[in-house]
């Protein structure tokens, strides 16, 4: 028979044991998720706790492995802190649990009409730029004005500023970035750097894929105009919207950018989507514009 010495010691050990286990079932991937898109979004864990109708005890709880959440909880956590979906599927399969988005191919009969839609979009913007990107910025389509643009800023090629890739598996944070890249045609990019650069910052919180390209971009812009061309309030707005202007054969062109996404998506393929719109920022791009290209 074990003494209360032994029996307190086997309490311990036990309870150190399933501990171990819970935070072995949940996983650092699981802990690094939800502790990622908390400080995201910049809430406490009691805010999160109230809008979970949780204890704040229990989020400690299930962040340091402690606790593992339920799917119908876990499902709560990611939406409430509006997760990428990508990563909400991520913490699904961390935690031991199946995903909740599909993530079907652009080619599939089922996303035939968001298809049909992107394209409609584009070409009833002609001849103005239109491009369809996914959140890691790569170029899944885009209209002939965005064609014509793309020869502009790669001297007529029609392919990536190293001659790498055509359009149609160009990344765009890669053309930006590049040492001959599109940027060079930038004439006012201590105005628009530090806002694309704050922009990416953002957005490689919620999807860490994005840092490496974000550094290349952020390494550009800072080779071009100095290592305090980021410094915030450097170059406050002078007009309501960010105007992007470019120098290019056709002369100087400036555009400002209009973003569309779906309403509702409920797929990983389509959330990431969105259409970028370019609209003449001024009468003589307008007049340019609709020059033909030598």
């Amino acid at each position: 028979m074990r003494d209360v010495g032994s029996a307190i010691t086997w309490q311990v050990i036990t309870r150190i044991s399933s501990y171990d286990l819970i935070r072995r079932m949940n996983g650092p991937a699981l802990i690094e998720i939800l502790r990622g898109a908390r400080a995201n979004r910049r809430v406490s864990q009691l805010e999160l706790a109230l809008s979970l109708g949780v204890s704040q005890r229990h989020v400690s709880f299930v962040e340091s492995g402690r606790a593992k959440p339920s799917r119908e909880l876990l499902l709560a956590w990611v939406r409430e802190l509006e997760t990428p979906m990508e990563q909400c599927n991520a913490a699904l399969l961390a935690a031991g649990y199946a995903p909740a988005y599909s993530s079907a191919d652009l080619s599939e009969t089922a996303l035939v009409p968001a298809v049909t839609a992107l394209r409609l979009l584009l070409s009833s913007h002609d001849p103005w730029p239109a491009f369809v990107l996914d959140a890691h910025w790569n170029l899944i389509d885009l209209n002939s004005g965005a064609r014509k643009l793309a020869s502009l800023l790669s001297d007529g090629s029609g392919a990536t500023p190293e001659g790498g890739a055509t359009l149609t598996s160009l990344n765009m944070l890669d053309a930006l970035a590049a040492s001959g890249g599109f940027a060079r045609h930038i004439t006012n990019l201590q105005e628009v750097g530090s806002a694309l650069i704050a922009r990416l910052r953002r957005e490689t919180r919620a999807i860490p894929a994005l840092a490496q390209r974000t550094q290349l971009v952020e390494d550009m812009v800072k080779a071009r105009l100095g290592s305090t061309a980021l410094v915030a309030g450097e170059y406050p707005p002078r007009t309501p919207l960010l105007v992007t202007k470019f120098d290019t054969p056709l002369g100087p062109l400036a555009f400002f950018s209009m973003f569309t996404t779906f309403g509702t998506p409920q797929d990983i393929s389509l959330a990431s989507l969105r259409v970028e719109l370019l609209f003449a920022a001024d009468a003589a791009t307008g007049d340019l514009w609709h020059k033909p290209v030598a």
